[in-house]
């Protein structure tokens, strides 16, 4: 049962009689416990009257995923199953960060029908979200009060991460494009094939010239070579401690999702094999054998429930499963955030395994300096050497980094991804992958 503002608006016209009573000499709390005591029994006979909301089915239709920060339309199908004509009002209880409207809902539902409720969803968190009811009041035929009852009916939907840096994607393939194209590497190297034959050109490299060709063509011809296919592409996310620090609006593990997913897409267009492994002290996603039009979704979706977890990364553990997906890497890019030199020791200690077999390339979410006003207090003076320290010790990691065979690439959760993807180009165009 529950009772609707028009029980206080009754309760509250019962002052005046009781004022002109106590002025006439009469006993007037007798008489406001007399009406309390009226209005209690209107609104108990009100709901008594109401027609019972449990008399209804529930129905949903939910997507199966959606991404952060983008509306997404839900709907509720009530259907009465009753006798009687209900007049509800709805309240889907969604979790808060899913966005839902605060108001309830108002329908009327004839006997035997069904009516739909629209519930749009804003969701603000990855991961499943779900609603395990739905509340419903029937209101009596006086409005004083009604019945209120929550039917279990579970829906959930699956967040995926928003992959705002696919707006780098474009401009990256037309590099890639580039490489791969018309404007093909010219001089051979490692991590290069055989493209095809053209005429020589004044200023090509006079190294690439193919005599044979040249004889039987009768003009002088140049081979040209472009970055090789069906390398494997090993991303490694950490979501150990050091993933749930706060940069910008989200947290680094966030940045290093869409890192992962920017270089994803770039690889897989230009050939490549793509494998994902995310892990603290164990796997909590891995990707591997995927390739074509399934990669990203597959990505996304292992990566949708992944939250950081308070423990240190077992980085020996880490590198062995990360061995496990591919027996010859070519790329292993590490996603992670080592800006301590005492806690970073384990992670030094087992780069040099890693960095023997492949390329490593080391991607470092930081956070961008707050500007110091001109006027600075004491809490300013602080934050600035509280943040030059932190630059000084992921200087010191990122050159033990460097002298166990690794490369380091660090910036800001918006600009780090678009740099994980220019240093993987450069790379191809060098012919060292």
């Amino acid at each position: 049962m529950y009772v609707t503002g028009r029980f206080p608006f009754l309760v509250a016209l019962g002052a005046l009689p009781v004022v002109l009573l106590s002025v006439a000499g009469a006993d007037a709390w007798l008489a406001a416990a007399g009406w309390i005591v009226l209005c209690l029994l209107a609104a108990i006979a009100d709901a008594a009257a109401a027609p019972d909301p449990r008399a209804v089915r529930i129905e949903r239709d939910i997507p199966r995923r959606a991404r952060r920060d983008e509306p997404v339309r839900t709907v509720l199908r009530v259907r009465n199953m009753g006798g009687r004509t209900l007049r509800l009002r709805v309240r889907d209880a969604w979790q808060p960060t899913a966005g839902a409207p605060a108001e309830r809902a108002r329908i009327v539902v004839p006997a035997a029908e069904a009516r739909e409720v629209v519930v749009p969803l804003h969701p603000r968190r990855r991961g499943e979200l779900a609603s395990e009811f739905v509340t419903l009041r029937s209101a009596g035929p006086l409005g004083l009060a009604g019945r209120q009852s929550s039917l279990v009916s579970r829906g959930a939907i699956r967040v995926l991460p928003p992959f705002t840096a696919r707006r780098h994607l474009p401009s990256r393939l037309a590099r890639l494009r580039e490489l791969d194209g018309n404007t093909s590497v010219q001089v051979r190297g490692q991590g290069t094939e055989f493209d095809s034959l053209r005429e020589y050109v004044r200023g090509d490299d006079v190294r690439s010239i193919d005599w044979r060709a040249t004889a039987r063509a009768g003009t002088t011809m140049l081979r040209t070579w472009r970055p090789e296919r069906d390398r494997h592409v090993v991303i490694i996310i950490d979501t150990g401690r050091t993933a749930a620090a706060r940069v910008g609006d989200g947290v680094r593990l966030d940045a290093a999702m869409e890192a992962a997913l920017l270089l994803a897409a770039l690889a897989a267009r230009a050939g490549d094999h793509i494998h994902l492994l995310m892990f603290d002290r164990v796997v909590r996603a891995r990707v591997t054998r995927m390739d074509g039009p399934g990669l990203l979704p597959a990505l996304v979706d292992a990566m949708a429930p992944v939250e950081p977890q308070l423990i240190d990364t077992d980085w020996d553990a880490a590198f062995a499963a990360a061995r496990s997906l591919t027996s010859r890497p070519s790329l292993v890019v590490v996603l992670t955030a080592q800006d301590a030199p005492d806690a970073a020791r384990g992670f030094l200690g087992s780069l040099p395994a890693l960095t023997a077999r492949a390329h490593v390339l080391v991607g470092a979410v930081s956070e961008d300096p707050a500007p110091v006003p001109d006027r600075p207090d004491a809490m300013d003076v602080y934050r600035s050497a509280a943040t030059a320290r932190a630059a000084s010790d992921a200087a010191l990691v990122a050159g033990a980094v460097t002298r166990a065979g690794g490369e380091v690439v660090a910036a800001g959760p918006d600009e780090l991804p678009p740099r994980i993807a220019d240093r993987y180009l450069a790379l191809k165009a060098a012919g060292r992958l």
